[in-house]
């Protein structure tokens, strides 16, 4: 008897975090973009990139990464669930992207630095 009541309350507990998890991948709003402005500083060069992606539940248009120093890239389209990267041209600050879409977004990210780590490739 006291087995059946763990193994209920276990699975109950399992079957709540299974919801919890699929829950929160839902996208709750219907237009919705994360961008994500990366750069790595190495000892001779510095990679970036910018990543794009839709977290809402319709398709956004318009898409335009602008650089700064009049440096522009238009996007286009990125449907449900889609991420596109883009690579910001040579010589551009690299500071902060400002990313617009349709309808009304407009999103400023600075850059963001990944940890360097002793030993690692890079640092």
């Amino acid at each position: 008897m006291r087995l059946a009541i763990v193994l209920a309350i276990a699975g109950g507990i399992v079957a709540a975090t299974v919801a919890a998890i699929v829950a929160s991948s839902i996208p709750t709003q219907d237009y919705s973009l994360t961008v994500d402005a990366l750069k790595d500083e190495q000892s001779l060069f510095t990679n970036a990139r910018v990543v794009l992606s839709n977290t809402g539940r319709l398709p956004l248009t318009d898409i335009t990464v602008d650089f700064g120093g009049g440096q522009k890239e238009d996007v286009g389209t990125l449907d449900v669930g889609a991420k596109r990267t883009v690579s910001p041209p040579e010589g551009v600050q690299l500071d902060s992207v400002t990313v617009t879409a349709e309808p009304d977004i407009m999103i400023v990210q600075k850059y963001r630095t990944p940890i360097k780590l002793p030993g690692m490739i890079g640092s």
